[in-house]
């Protein structure tokens, strides 16, 4: 009887000891796999089409499905943080995030703080009224409002057509808010991305006409300087333009501007 008993608990012991070694195993197998790495990026998400809340609080847009496509192409899981406009910059310069995808120019003033890739979409800046506005040119912005969003290429545009022509500028930190003010009638003209103002346009049942005085560099991912990621993200932008995926976002998103 007593040889019974320790030999039931030699093979028990055994038999957790082997339960413990596949454990271990599959443990291993578990940390591996959810050890990919994470690749956090920032945006502002109220620039419909390139990135924009729905109504659940899901963010979608042209960036966030370029985004994912980067991810998935270098390998990594994507966080998404979303924050004000003029604050991208600077959550970068602190490397908080890994970097940024919200529709930003890459000026020669953002390039002496961030890195960026090569770009991958240009639109154009365009000046949006009222459908019975009599503005129809940039010489009829004189003793006007215009609003623009704060930290955007169209701020700086904006500020350095104030040199030409003399209107007032009231600068938001919200592209959606410069819409708002317009319909309020508390400023007369929006001065937006094109791609983002033909949506408006569309939706609002507005006007609008081009700025035939600028000429933007273009939309690019931005880094904080020195970053690894620059020539991964080249690479990855490279192949997505070769594999015809990045077109295929802009033709899902961007193909009322093209």
């Amino acid at each position: 009887m007593k040889k019974t008993i320790l030999s039931f608990m030699f093979i028990f012991t055994l038999l957790v000891m082997a339960a413990c070694g596949q454990s271990n195993k599959d443990g291993a197998t578990g940390e591996k796999a959810s050890s990919k790495k994470v690749l956090t990026m920032a945006t502002s998400a109220d620039f419909a089409p390139f990135e924009s809340r729905e109504p659940s609080g899901k963010i979608i847009g042209f960036d966030i499905d370029l985004a994912n496509a980067i991810a998935d192409e270098l390998g990594y899981k994507l966080e998404i943080k979303d924050m004000k406009f003029d604050g991208l910059i600077g959550a970068l310069q602190a490397k908080r995030v890994d970097m940024v995808i919200s529709g930003m120019s890459a000026t020669e003033k953002r390039k002496k703080n961030v890195d960026f890739s090569t770009a991958y979409n240009h639109s154009g800046e365009m000046f949006v009224t009222k459908k019975d506005s009599d503005i129809k040119t940039i010489d009829d912005l004189k003793g006007k409002t215009v609003a623009v969003q704060l930290g955007t290429i169209q701020e700086e545009g904006a500020k350095a057509l104030q040199k030409k022509v003399d209107f007032t500028l009231k600068p938001l930190d919200n592209a959606t808010n410069l819409i708002q003010e317009l319909l309020s009638n508390r400023i007369q003209v929006a001065y937006l991305d094109k791609s983002v103002a033909t949506g408006y346009i569309k939706q609002q049942g507005l006007a609008g006409f081009d700025d035939p005085t600028s000429s933007s560099p273009g939309m690019a991912v931005a880094f904080p300087k020195g970053s690894d990621l620059v020539d991964d993200v080249d690479n990855a932008l490279k192949k997505l333009e070769e594999n015809g995926k990045l077109q295929e976002l802009k033709d899902k998103w961007l193909k009322d501007q093209q």
